[in-house]
């Protein structure tokens, strides 16, 4: 595949728009150290793919979706965590891609997997800052253009606007009703946070349905646990918590689909019957 070719493909897409996202970021924040985070994310992120790859023998090398994971924990962490955090985390997420698989594809969103586990291991700070949350507001509009492009791009609309219309729904209900408090959730950068998953973490092609109907039940059950355990916990693990929790129910039900069609059928003949 050309270097034309790459570009034009899903993940040249994504790689270059957040590849952006994180030198507008850098230069706005005028901050390096995220452009420093992205460079030992990429770079222990692609280097643990490789490694994996030689030791089960693959013969395609091209580590396109470990860049992709790469900048995306290196967009999500905050720039002060120390860069051995940051290299340990991208090395976590590639890791899981290799050995937590199903029919050759990663059962795990890999880098929620990843920022999910730094948080618990390491206690690691998340300001999403690649999302611009302590930007202007009307950065975000640069979220919304990246977004639509690259879910026009994977054909994902169904998954997203089931996501965002069931997540922010079930906010508003959750403050309107008193059951618990939303208001952070529904503002800068916690807003930001979420479109940013939305768009660019949900969308995730090998860990995520193809099918209109199974892309609407998928993005409403991401949406649904996310609520639950922001409305129960807080924290900064709600949207990883539901979208592993959803890789999970696509690979059953994707195991239990392949049972039933693999269903052998009897030989067994009726039996007629004589007058």
């Amino acid at each position: 595949m050309t270097i034309k070719q790459w570009s034009k493909s899903p993940k040249g897409y994504v790689a270059m728009v957040i590849t952006a996202y994180l030198l507008i970021a850098s230069i706005a924040e005028h901050d390096m150290a995220g452009m420093i985070h992205g460079i030992v994310a990429v770079g222990a992120a692609v280097a643990v793919d490789i490694l994996c790859g030689l030791m089960r023998q693959r013969k395609r090398m091209l580590p396109d979706g470990a860049l992709i994971t790469g900048l995306l924990i290196a967009l999500v962490l905050s720039t002060a965590t120390s860069w051995p955090v940051v290299a340990a985390t991208s090395a976590i997420a590639i890791v899981s891609k290799h050995l937590l698989v199903y029919r050759k594809k990663p059962i795990f969103n890999p880098a929620a997997f990843g920022l999910l586990l730094s948080i618990l291991i390491f206690g690691s700070g998340q300001s999403w800052w690649g999302a611009f949350g302590d930007l202007a507001t009307w950065m975000i509009a640069f979220l919304l253009i990246g977004g639509y492009v690259i879910t026009d791009r994977v054909n994902k609309f169904p998954q997203v606007f089931s996501f965002f219309g069931t997540f922010f729904v079930l906010l508003f209900l959750i403050g309107r009703f008193h059951l618990g408090d939303a208001s952070d959730a529904l503002r800068p950068p916690f807003i930001n946070a979420a479109l940013f998953f939305g768009f660019f973490m949900l969308t995730d092609l090998p860990t995520t349905p193809a099918k209109m109907k199974d892309q609407i039940v998928f993005g409403i059950l991401v949406a649904f646990v996310g609520a639950a355990v922001y409305d129960l916990f807080g924290g900064l693990m709600y949207l990883f918590i539901g979208l592993l929790l959803a890789n999970l129910y696509h690979v059953l039900k994707s195991r239990l689909s392949a049972r039933v069609t693999n269903r052998p059928v009897s030989n067994m003949q009726p039996v007629s019957r004589r007058g």
